[in-house]
């Protein structure tokens, strides 16, 4: 029998206690964005330290500027692993939504099956225990795990992370390993596992035009007097030509093509783009004419327009010509496309259209690479036969067309790569009332870590 058999059987057999050690963990009521419930938040990081302290591991609460981190080491051979996950939750409202008490977890039944309904129940609770409780099950059986495994359990990811890059610069030399484990992900559908293997990145930028001094009347000045607004409009139009390419000079420098492998594993996915765009009330694809919707939203880089501003906007009708006009523009960035590169494009851009009696001032919003992981790493392939074993279909290499900055910080302060494994769904309403976890999810996500870690430390 091969060793993780008598694993999956275990996983299998404690399946209620392990049901009931997740409900003890999403009773707690750890809102990161809340400062009423700081204390809550440290009730949970301590809930995980003496859980996984249950197990033999050697865990503790480290202490932050923000909310604490959980730290815990285990296994004296193989490869060396960092597990990630986060123990805190969104807020709850409007809490007259939800169906039954947010932080009261409990099976229930659906159309598409029995689920476990409660706040955190898929972000990230429920998907931080299954690979917990894998652990837990190889413990059990094998007397210690197949790996060399540091747990890293976060506070804070649900209000901005700011404590996270300061803890894994401070702790790097604990903390690095050859591989992370990031579980805050999805499946592609309740049948299909996946590893997402691209991340896009991003800059985001305020753009503020101003023309005359003061807003004028349109009847006295309209004509002769710059109008921000048509500035704005022509400048923001000019930044797409009529296949949907954007327009900056060197924008798609660092763009790479589609490998024709994963090309050919997307177009065996069952995606409809008409019934993608018909489900948010939308019939014809826009973007880059050459590529699919699909590629478009995980493979390729784009510019959108987020918002726009300027003269009267209030009820009734005013016939102004303003003084200002802006609008907030965000580009999501793939390849090794330079997002510094990317923004001084812009302001060339903007500066270079600009008539005279007109100034621009710019507001940075952040920025971020993409991230492409390097599928050509056997463990890649390991991981993605170990899914494809457990759940009966191949599992797909997918792209996130948000980011997950987590995977780059590990990345550029741990120098390792990511595999981002979770079997969440997309209508588990993570963030939004009445959020649950498909109990199948859950159970055949613990055993699917199971088959990971056996297959990943094989040759460790």
């Amino acid at each position: 029998m091969a060793r993780v058999d008598a694993v999956l059987t275990q996983i299998d057999k404690d399946l209620d206690n392990t049901l009931e050690r997740l409900y003890a963990l999403l009773r707690i009521e750890s809102i990161s964005t809340d400062p009423a419930y700081r204390q809550p938040c440290i009730n949970a990081a301590q809930w995980l330290v003496d859980s996984l302290a249950e197990m033999g591991v050697e865990a503790s609460v480290r202490d932050t500027a923000g909310l604490p981190m959980v730290v815990g080491h285990a296994g004296d051979s193989g490869p060396e692993i960092l597990f990630y996950g986060h123990y805190d939750v969104q807020p709850v409202d409007p809490l007259e939504l939800w169906h039954r008490p947010p932080f009261d977890p409990a099976i229930e039944d659906t159309a598409d099956g029995k689920v476990i309904r409660a706040r955190g129940a898929a972000d990230d609770k429920g998907q931080l225990m299954t690979f917990v409780e894998a652990c837990r099950a190889w413990k059990t059986v094998h007397g210690q795990l197949p790996a060399r495994i540091t747990f890293l359990f976060e506070g804070e990811e649900e209000s901005g992370s700011p404590s996270l890059v300061p803890f894994l610069e401070s702790h790097a030399d604990e903390l690095r390993a050859s591989m992370a484990l990031v579980c805050d992900t999805g499946m592609w559908n309740a049948s299909t596992p996946a590893i997402g293997t691209m991340l896009r990145g991003m800059v985001g930028e305020e753009i503020t035009i101003t023309g005359p001094d003061k807003d004028l009347h349109s009847g006295m000045y309209g004509g002769p007097a710059q109008n921000p607004i048509r500035v704005l409009s022509r400048l923001l139009a000019g930044l797409h030509d009529d296949t949907g390419r954007i327009t900056l000079p060197g924008f798609y420098d660092g763009v790479p093509e589609l490998p024709a492998e994963i090309a050919e594993q997307w177009r065996g996915l069952d995606f409809k783009t008409e019934e993608f765009l018909g489900a948010v009330g939308l019939r014809e694809a826009a973007g880059e004419q050459d590529y699919s919707a699909l590629e478009q939203i995980w493979s390729r880089p784009t510019c959108e327009f987020n918002g726009i501003n300027g003269g009267y906007t209030g009820d009734g009708f005013k016939t102004v010509l303003p003084s200002k006009a802006s609008a907030k523009v965000s580009f999501r960035l793939v390849g090794t496309q330079d997002p510094e590169q990317i923004r001084k494009s812009l302001y060339q851009y903007i500066e270079q259209g600009l008539p005279g009696d007109c100034s621009v001032t710019f507001e940075p919003h952040g920025s971020s690479p993409g991230t492409s992981l390097p599928i050509e790493d056997p463990i890649f392939e390991q991981a993605r036969q170990a899914l494809s074993d457990e759940w009966g279909t191949p599992a797909a290499y997918t792209g996130c067309g948000g980011s997950i900055p987590v995977v780059g910080h590990f990345s550029d302060i741990l120098g390792m790569d990511s595999l981002m494994i979770g079997f969440g769904l997309d209508d588990d309403q993570i963030h939004s009332p009445n959020e649950k976890y498909s109990l199948t999810s859950f159970h055949k996500g613990i055993r699917s870590w199971a088959r990971v870690l056996d297959a990943i430390s094989k040759d460790g």
